[in-house]
């Protein structure tokens, strides 16, 4: 029997604050039960059946007696609550420091060593959301061609640009000179393009995003079932985060379906190893712009696609379905939230109805991936396999 480990991952769907939520500012987020208080009519069966309600603490999302899933939700290890962090302890690499952040923009040197290394000023380097950056700075950008640097609570040096000022091309070469540049004690998580296209007052971010990503501090997954000899397929900015290490082929998507699409074309035509899928629309469209009813319609969307999924899995095929941090949109802050994540087991050999309970790390998911995969490696985590294996 060929084995397959299919992790999908949706980006910012916490389960509820974690111990240290005060930490970082936030207490009382909970991103799927507080959108399901505010939008009672979002109903989500297919993930319900696998056993998502049945999650300590998520009754609210509904009932259902006999899931045929297993299902827990893990606590975070590493330090912060952000894409890079949360997929690295998915991947088994967990970081006891935070990585910096720049709560007052970034220091009067790495502007200006920027500036000068990329040939032109910049804009900007001020917190904030990027919707309400390019429609400050927006017409500054346009009008003198000078990129717009910004940051967030998050790890990340962010650079938004206009398509038709500076072409898409140039904007990565400029987004590579920065992550080329940003090394410790600067060494932020994650340098981002962030294009946008259209006119004064009506500028919009497309899909041509990219994530530029510090190098994996250890050993992940996808490095040892990479180098046993199996594939590893990513879908969306799995390549990104992993900054192209320990991945055989990769296609990145322009939204939630499409990411559906592609994994399921994986699924048919990969022959072993890891399907590794991240659905970034959640966070990036809802979460971050506080859009509860977005949200809610993201999440039915992706559960009604659900089904597919199952239904083109093989004999030898397990499903993780997971996230990597919160983004309560129902909350004042337009940031990540430091949250549980869940996590939904299914497959032809997996024991439906098994409660794991609540998880120390993201890290299990790791191990215990490479335990089904019988791939050694010498990573973070502890397997949960022989609980839910047949």
């Amino acid at each position: 029997m060929v084995k397959r480990a299919i992790i999908i991952v949706l980006d910012s769907v916490g389960i509820g604050e974690l111990p240290d939520a005060a930490d970082y500012g936030d207490v009382g987020s909970n991103t799927l039960l507080n959108i399901k208080a505010r939008r009672p009519d979002m109903e989500l069966p297919n993930m319900n059946r696998l056993g998502l309600c049945s999650i300590n603490g998520a009754s609210a999302l509904g009932a259902v007696k006999d899931p045929v899933g297993a299902f827990c939700k893990l606590a975070e290890v590493s330090k912060g609550k952000d894409t890079t962090i949360g997929h690295w302890e998915i991947a088994g690499i967990q970081l006891m420091e935070a990585l910096p952040t720049y709560p007052n923009g970034f220091p009067d040197e790495i502007i200006a060593e920027f500036e000068t290394r990329i040939g032109r000023k910049s804009i900007g380097n001020v917190v904030g959301s990027g919707t309400a950056i390019i429609e400050e700075m927006g017409d500054e950008h346009v009008s003198t061609g000078y990129p717009i640097v910004y940051t967030s609570a998050d790890s990340v040096f962010q650079i938004a640009m206009h398509e038709d000022v500076i072409p898409l091309e140039v904007q990565y070469r400029i987004s590579r000179i920065a992550r080329d540049m940003l090394k410790a004690p600067h060494n932020v998580s994650r340098v981002i393009t962030r294009p946008f296209t259209g006119k004064s007052g009506a500028y919009k971010r497309t899909a041509s995003r990219r994530d530029f990503s510090l190098d994996p501090m250890g050993t992940t997954m996808l490095d040892c079932i990479k180098s046993a000899g199996l594939t590893v397929a990513a879908v969306g900015k799995i390549e990104d985060i992993f900054a192209g290490r320990g991945i055989t082929q990769a296609v990145h998507i322009v939204n939630n379906m499409d990411g559906v699409d592609k994994t399921l074309e994986y699924i048919e035509s990969v022959k072993d190893g890891l399907i590794f899928t991240n659905l970034v629309d959640f966070d990036m469209l809802y979460g971050h712009r506080n859009d509860v009813d977005g949200y809610a319609e993201a999440l039915m969307a992706f559960d009604g696609r659900l089904p597919e999924i199952l239904n083109t899995m093989g004999d030898g095929d397990v499903l993780f379905i997971t996230a990597d941090h919160g983004c309560d949109p129902t909350t004042p802050s337009t940031d990540h939230s430091r949250e549980y994540i869940p996590l939904l087991i299914y497959g032809k050999h997996i024991r439906p109805g098994v409660n794991l309970g609540i998880r120390d790390s993201f890290s299990d998911i790791a191990a215990t991936a490479l335990e089904y995969l019988d791939v050694n490696g010498d990573i973070k985590g502890i397997s949960f396999l022989k609980e839910v294996i047949l």
